[in-house]
């Protein structure tokens, strides 16, 4: 490989984890919801998965229930991640163009 190829490539490399690192910010910016109990129990993730709130109703509160209200809870956390992870493959299969490039994952 010569020199300007190598340089071409370095420059390449350099773009791809700009748009990576701008990709990062983007996902921490963006909101995603997961309810569950018909809305009972809502949780917000940014785009990286991270939970940033919780609301409940307070219907949904039994306390001769209390493991009913831990499954609302889990079911929409996952529902949220679930969306989150969503969100990522569309943004890194956009920074990809659609390649699927083993080994080349968002550190989340």
């Amino acid at each position: 490989m010569n020199k300007s190829s190598m340089g071409n490539m370095m420059k390449q490399m350099q773009k791809m984890q700009e748009k990576m690192a701008q990709m990062q910010q983007d996902l921490e910016e963006q909101e995603v919801e997961g309810s569950s109990g018909g809305g009972m129990v809502k949780v917000t993730a940014n785009g990286k998965g991270d939970i940033t709130a919780i609301k409940i109703d307070p219907e949904a509160v039994d306390k001769d229930d209390v493991e009913m209200l831990q499954d609302l809870i889990l079911a929409a956390i996952a529902q949220a991640k679930e969306k989150a992870q969503e969100i990522q493959s569309e943004q890194m299969s956009s920074l990809t163009g659609g390649l699927n490039i083993p080994g080349l994952n968002l550190p989340f």
